[in-house]
């Protein structure tokens, strides 16, 4: 078994200890009412643009989401969340460190010893989700599910979907697929994002993400026999027959969002399997990017 496959099987009692621990971490996280940015890198990012949508969707404040490298530092926050699983990525501690003093700032990392424990004003550690993988998978939705259970909609129930998002098979003839494309609708566009991204790092697939409606848009005159379309979360009313009328393939997600996340993973996994790639390795990446001077 692959790094990434031990570590993506093993996201239910992450998510079920992550969210039994998440009151003591109340106090590093951001408060009712505070005007908040989250910020990572590349599958951190994603996260961050589903932990915002949640947050503010929630009623709990304006909360907006930047890839650390892209933060608009003329804005105003009471406090800038970071995701960081290495705790070494080079935007994140350079953003942090141009805002010590200025705003107050918390990081979710996994490892203790790291730049990043010093570079935050709060730290919440879940060395627990830590992975020896390139390729993310079960530091990110714990760190997500943390949050989902700071604001109050975590249940019991998703981490039953993510087990059965482990055991039951994946639709039948989806590896073969050429082109897949994620959809969401608001906090779950961030976990479409990161679906796709899944398949790029470990199988190198053609595939694309979107707004639910943003797909008939346009991306919906690619859609053909050979691809799939798999929507994360309540599609809108329609699109399914839409997109099977091109002949393409839908994937309706009916798990919880985050569990359908687990369900893509695995589909990343296997379509990098059948075409002879070793998903603890992927073309060009590091663990972490850490750039020079």
């Amino acid at each position: 078994m692959s790094h990434v496959e031990d570590e993506l099987t093993s996201q239910p009692e992450c998510w079920a200890r992550v969210a039994a621990e998440a009151e003591g971490h109340g106090r590093a996280l951001p408060e009712r009412g505070e005007r908040v940015a989250i910020v990572g890198c590349g599958t951190s990012y994603f996260m961050a643009q589903a932990a915002a949508a949640l947050r503010e969707g929630a009623g709990q404040g304006e909360t907006d989401a930047f890839a650390a490298s892209e933060f608009p530092h003329g804005r105003a926050y009471d406090r800038v969340l970071a995701l960081t699983r290495s705790g070494t990525t080079t935007e994140v501690l350079d953003l942090l460190g141009r805002l010590k003093g200025r705003t107050r700032t918390t990081a979710v990392t996994a490892d203790p010893g790291t730049p990043v424990m010093s570079a935050a004003d709060d730290v919440v550690v879940l060395d627990f989700a830590d992975e020896r993988s390139v390729v993310q998978t079960r530091f990110a939705t714990t760190a997500l599910t943390l949050l989902r259970a700071h604001l109050g909609l975590h249940t019991g129930a998703v981490v039953d979907d993510a087990r059965t998002a482990l055991s039951a098979p994946l639709p039948e003839g989806l590896v073969d697929c050429a082109q897949f494309t994620f959809l969401g609708r608001g906090w779950t566009v961030g976990l479409a994002n990161e679906a796709g991204l899944k398949m790029r790092e470990a199988s190198l697939s053609w595939t694309e993400a979107y707004p639910a409606m943003e797909y008939r848009h346009g991306p919906i005159s690619v859609t053909t026999r050979g691809t799939a379309t798999w929507m994360l979360g309540r599609a809108p009313d329609g699109l399914a027959e839409q997109v099977r009328a091109t002949g393409g393939r839908w994937v309706d997600g009916g798990l919880d969002p985050l569990a359908e996340l687990v369900r893509a993973q695995r589909l990343a996994v296997a379509v990098a399997a059948a075409r002879g790639l070793d998903p603890d390795q992927p073309r060009h990446l590091t663990r972490s990017v850490i750039l020079t001077p």
